[in-house]
């Protein structure tokens, strides 16, 4: 099992218990970029210099200005212009944070209650150990029965979180998902976007076939059948590179009728199957995808040809003999 990126205790009134949380997500993307010079093709490394020797021009004239060890790089605050006060990473670990080893539950709220864009990243909470497994298991229980979130702080990553802990609704996953939120003065005033939209009315048969469609396409979130379609085709870019093919060109986007009318699109729609354009892409993605990676295979079982010694050839002379003989013979 990975190490725990966060180590502590859930408190709920007097009632507390140890727990570990765990980075419910990785990236996946295989394809890793460097910056190389366009001119000599050769890896640009970066450095870090004194702002003195950038200023004094020392770079710009070739010369070479002097490194800083990382050993040597502390935080600073500019309190005034060119002013500055150091902060030592000793001092950062020892802020007086309570949530940094316990986590209190200040509510429980309805999942309703939350708007998804509150939610920031999930993590995966188990028991630390057997001890703490009773009353885990408890309080995951209780509260999957009231169905609610319960609402803390936790401090990890450089800042405080707001954190909402919910009962995995899976039985064959006994555990707790948490999620960092976003607080409220991070989120944008809606109705600075949406303040200006103009009422709209809306005739009743319109509507009748817009939740026809919507009833039409309503099926089982699959969440493996999805594909990210740019990693897809920067791959089949890459390829073509690497193997001296012309370069995949972007299929023109089709063009749509022009909609004069709500009713005949939706009507048009419903007559189409619902409209299934998107299902057909992502299956096509998922196809591209699957040639992508035999693509790929065969790329390294052919490099690896390529690296294999070449056997050596028989000397002139024993082949002549050989011939030689099989005449005879």
């Amino acid at each position: 099992m990975a190490r725990p990126y966060w180590s502590g205790s859930i408190q709920i009134s007097l009632v507390s218990f140890g727990v570990k949380f765990f980075v419910a997500t990785e990236y996946k993307s295989e394809i890793r970029f460097h910056q190389i010079s366009r001119s000599t093709g050769e890896r640009v490394r970066h450095q870090k210099v004194l702002q003195s020797a950038v200023d004094e021009g020392a770079l710009e004239e070739g010369g070479e200005a002097p490194t800083v060890a990382k050993d040597d790089i502390v935080k600073g605050y500019e309190y005034a212009k060119g002013q500055y006060v150091t902060i030592e990473p000793s001092e950062i670990a020892n802020l007086r944070v309570p949530s940094k080893h316990s986590i209190a539950i200040e509510q429980f709220v309805n999942e309703s209650e939350i708007d998804p864009a509150y939610f920031e990243k999930p993590y995966f909470v188990t028991p630390d150990g057997d001890a703490q497994m009773e009353a885990f298991a408890v309080v995951r229980k209780a509260m999957r029965a009231a169905k609610k979130v319960a609402i803390g702080k936790i401090a990890f990553g450089g800042r405080e979180h707001v954190l909402a802990i919910k009962s995995n609704d899976d039985d064959q996953h006994p555990g707790l998902m948490a999620y960092t939120m976003r607080y409220q003065q991070e989120l944008r005033n809606p109705m600075e976007y949406f303040g200006g939209l103009s009422p709209v009315e809306i005739e009743e048969d319109q509507l009748d076939l817009a939740e026809q469609l919507i009833k039409r396409k309503t099926g089982k979130f699959d969440p493996g059948k999805y594909q990210d379609g740019y990693e897809i085709a920067l791959k089949e870019l890459i390829d073509a590179k690497v193997n001296h093919e012309p370069i995949p060109q972007e299929a023109p986007a089709p063009r749509r009728a022009k909609v004069v009318n709500l009713m005949d699109a939706l009507r048009d729609s419903l007559r189409n199957n619902g409209g299934n354009d998107r299902a057909t892409e992502e299956e096509e993605m998922r196809k591209k995808a699957s040639r992508s990676e035999k693509k790929a295979d065969a790329v390294k079982q052919t490099s690896k040809v390529l690296k294999m010694p070449a056997k050596k050839a028989a000397p002139k002379s024993a082949a002549r003999s050989g011939r030689t003989h099989a005449k005879s013979a």
